[in-house]
């Protein structure tokens, strides 16, 4: 049933302006590879294409069933499974708007976004979703169906206006007779302007901003991208991104369903480094925190191993730092070095490779803010070939990206193909490409402010264009890009990054706009610092003891000034050295507000909340006591109270800024 009027239905063949096109084409000539592939029970479960097809097409028929009309919005909560991805192209499928939420999101971040675009129904991956959208319902009275697809502890619940995502598409099987003239006719009814999905944006400044994206906006940025880096039908990529943020959906929709290619999911969130070394993906993204994480681990097990293997790492590294990356650029290398990389390959690049996952990858991508150089080049170095893709949810992704044998630590890349890039005369980059969004839903002013009537996008970060080479180079936000009191640059993020290259810093938050000096606050990693801690045998009994001890400052403190004399080397940015800093007592956390969902830092909120730290930093102040509220697990609100010292650190000789001098 599924499978002939799928491959057979009325959606113009040729014509790819629409995922379920896209699928169609996929079912019709890759029918028997493999789609998707998820691990369930400790056992690789599989759908082919024409299998997605078939289960596709019946959750739509579903749909149909129980009321879903063209131009509804379907919102979507839960991980990262092939059944939710398959329920989002079904909307699209009945002329509906997939709209997937953050499952890590409070009801009440759910419920602004529930609210906003007007959800009649929602897909649950499980029983905590379904409660959070429950108690949502107790204020928003829109919502009509919830779907679930985890059935674990659901029997007990009033089911008058629940269902199972099974039995949706058991009667939408059941009822295809009734359905299927309507659905082949919606599905032809898809033009390549209508909206393909519509995805909020992390909120760094106030609430989030509905994008909605169209289906030339996703087809014509993914066959771009897949064009730039030469993307094949036999990619693997392991789908773990949150499926709200717009990375996700063009690598595991856009892209995956444009190269016909294989998306698997894990088991669970928490099994996801376990599954990531099992698949060994080809093509694999992931954020600058993940990256940073990575290393922390493995520099934990290197504290831990015996002389020989800590020689051999730290031999073998120093010598991937210099030959590593020109191996991969295909620069003249002398045959000893050629050598003597093979060895380290097998002892110990090889390795790290394997553990972290990375064997096969072919491209890996890392973005959604400025990643540290030295992470960078430490990940190139062991011969993973790691770029850095510049773009926005507003731009489907992809703005620039590095080409093959151009990669660079301190650059974002070229444009890709179609896309237009220029400065601003404040130094803020725009753009404009077919990836463009069609607007901000329900909010005409910030359409209006954020993309002018010629198509040309304000990112909101500051740059400029090398002339040489045509890249572009992202200094930091525009918005937290300033003047110290002198003039010169003041460009956080690039201290910040700087500081979290060292396993033991979480994150940093630095201060100094439009002040003499800069000064920060630091979380630190509390597996780093706590592994370190049993190893100095200091005993601790939580974060903020940990944080709190006089070793701990002296060593952050070391970290501090060796970054402070790299930043000084820096003539543009040599005046954001740290005079001042504290360890925070706490972690920031999205849940207090302190970061967003995608782990940016909010600078407005900390810089309120933390309003007396500051303060304190500044005034000369030797320690300062606080009280802060915080957000347990279950949503309760608490408050922790901390007196926390403040130190000076050393700052290197500082390079005067010319345009400053003159």
């Amino acid at each position: 049933m599924g499978g002939r009027h799928l491959t057979d239905s009325s959606v113009a063949q040729d014509a790819l302006i629409s995922i379920p096109a896209l699928l169609a084409r996929n079912a019709r000539k890759y029918g028997a590879s493999t789609a998707y592939r998820e691990k369930e029970f400790g056992i690789w479960q599989t759908w082919t294409w024409i299998e997605a097809a078939e289960e596709i097409r019946a959750t739509a028929l579903g749909l149909l069933n129980i009321g879903v009309e063209k131009g509804d919005y379907v919102a979507l909560v839960g991980r990262n499974r092939p059944a939710h991805y398959m329920a989002m192209v079904a909307a699209q499928m009945v002329g509906a708007i997939p709209v997937p939420l953050y499952q890590d999101a409070v009801a009440e971040e759910m419920a602004y976004v529930l609210d906003h675009c007007g959800a009649r129904f929602v897909i649950c991956g499980d029983q905590e979703q379904v409660d959070k959208v429950i108690e949502v319902q107790e204020t928003i009275h829109h919502i009509e169906h919830v779907i679930y697809n985890d059935k674990r502890g659901m029997r007990k619940y009033d089911h008058t206006n629940l269902n199972w995502l099974h039995d949706i598409q058991a009667e939408g099987r059941a009822s295809h007779q009734r359905f299927d003239a309507e659905l082949d006719k919606r599905i032809a009814e898809i033009t390549y302007d209508d909206t393909c999905v519509m995805l909020y944006t992390s909120g760094t400044t106030g609430r989030p901003k509905g994008v909605v994206l169209s289906n030339r906006n996703i087809i014509e940025a993914s066959k771009a991208s897949s064009e730039f880096d030469h993307l094949r039908q036999d990619e693997q990529i392991l789908a773990y991104l949150p499926m709200a943020w717009v990375g996700d959906f063009i690598f595991s929709v856009g892209q995956a369903y444009w190269n016909s290619f294989c998306v698997n999911c894990p088991e669970r969130p928490e099994t996801m480094y376990e599954n990531l070394h099992e698949i060994g993906p080809t093509y694999f993204f992931a954020p600058p925190r993940y990256f940073e994480e990575r290393i922390t681990l493995l520099l934990i097990r290197m504290e831990d191993a015996g002389r020989l293997k800590k020689w051999l790492f730290d031999t073998f590294m120093a010598h991937a730092k210099t030959v590593g990356p020109k191996l991969l650029d295909g620069k003249p290398v002398g045959g000893w070095d050629r050598f003597k990389y093979w060895l380290g390959n097998i002892f110990i690049y090889g390795p790290v490779r394997n553990r972290a996952g990375m064997s096969h990858v072919r491209v890996a991508y890392t973005a959604g803010e400025a990643i540290g150089p030295e992470i960078f080049e430490f990940w190139r170095s062991l011969g993973i070939n790691l770029k850095q893709l510049y773009g926005q949810t507003e731009a489907s992704v992809f703005i620039t990206n590095h080409p093959d044998h151009e990669v660079r630590s301190d650059t974002v890349g070229v444009p890709i193909p179609g896309v237009e890039i220029r400065i601003g005369d404040n130094g803020e980059v725009y753009y404009r490409s077919p990836g463009t969004f069609v607007e901000y839903y329900k909010n005409p002013e910030s359409t209006a402010s954020t993309k002018d009537a010629e198509g040309w996008v304000a990112t909101g970060d500051a740059g400029f264009i090398e002339e040489a080479t045509g890249h572009l180079r992202i200094i930091d936000r525009a918005k937290d890009v300033g003047k110290m009191a002198d003039g010169s640059l003041f460009a956080p993020k690039y201290v910040e990054n700087k500081l979290k290259f060292y396993p033991n810093i979480l994150e940093a938050v630095v201060i100094g706009a439009g002040r003499d000096t800069c000064c920060a606050m630091i979380n630190i990693d509390l597996t780093a610092v706590g592994n370190w801690a049993e190893r100095n045998n200091i005993a601790y009994a939580s974060y903020q003891e940990l944080a709190a001890h006089p070793k701990v400052y002296a060593m952050v403190q070391e970290h501090i000034e060796e970054v402070n004399r790299s930043v000084a080397q820096d003539e543009m940015l040599s005046g954001c050295q740290i005079h001042r800093f504290l360890i925070l007592h706490k972690e920031l956390d999205a849940d207090d507000g302190e970061l967003t969902r995608t782990r940016k830092v909010r600078r407005a909120i900390i810089g309120e909340k933390f309003k007396d730290l500051v303060d304190a930093l500044y005034d000369g102040s030797e320690s300062i006591y606080t009280e802060t509220e915080v957000t347990y697990e279950d949503g309760r609100k608490g408050k922790i109270t901390a007196t926390l010292e403040i130190r000076d650190a050393a700052v290197a000789q500082r390079v005067q800024h010319k345009m400053a001098a003159e």
